[in-house]
């Protein structure tokens, strides 16, 4: 997955947003404004982070070398993959939609009722 790819499926979800808030090379992914994927802009491979089920992070960092904890985020919470073709693309959207759902859990209830209109 290049980072086109990896933009586009982020910001196909509803109530997502993008910006750049910790300078030109960290690209992060929102939804209703809380961060649910970082991607590192200058990592070759590009390399992106994003929140996982502590249960989930442990079991997917023991199958693949390519997924692993964050780098300056809560490695029980949050987990990096490198983008290198040795995760299936499967694994990777589903991570995504895992980041997507845990963060939309942990919204305010008026949050997730607005970001329920958006749908």
């Amino acid at each position: 997955m290049d980072i086109e790819s990896f933009r586009s499926y982020c910001l196909a979800k509803p109530g997502t947003s993008e910006d750049l808030p910790f300078g030109p090379d960290t690209l992060t992914i929102r939804v209703m404004g809380k961060i649910f994927a970082f991607a590192g802009l200058d990592a070759v491979p590009l390399s992106v982070s994003l929140k996982t089920n502590p249960e989930h992070a442990i079991d997917l960092r023991e199958r693949y070398d390519a997924i692993h904890g964050a780098y300056h985020l809560n490695k029980k919470h949050w987990s990096s993959v490198r983008m290198d073709s040795s995760v299936p693309m499967n694994v990777i959207t589903k991570m995504i939609d895992e980041s997507y759902a845990l963060v939309v859990s942990g919204l305010k209830r008026s949050e997730r009722e607005q970001l329920a209109l958006i749908t």
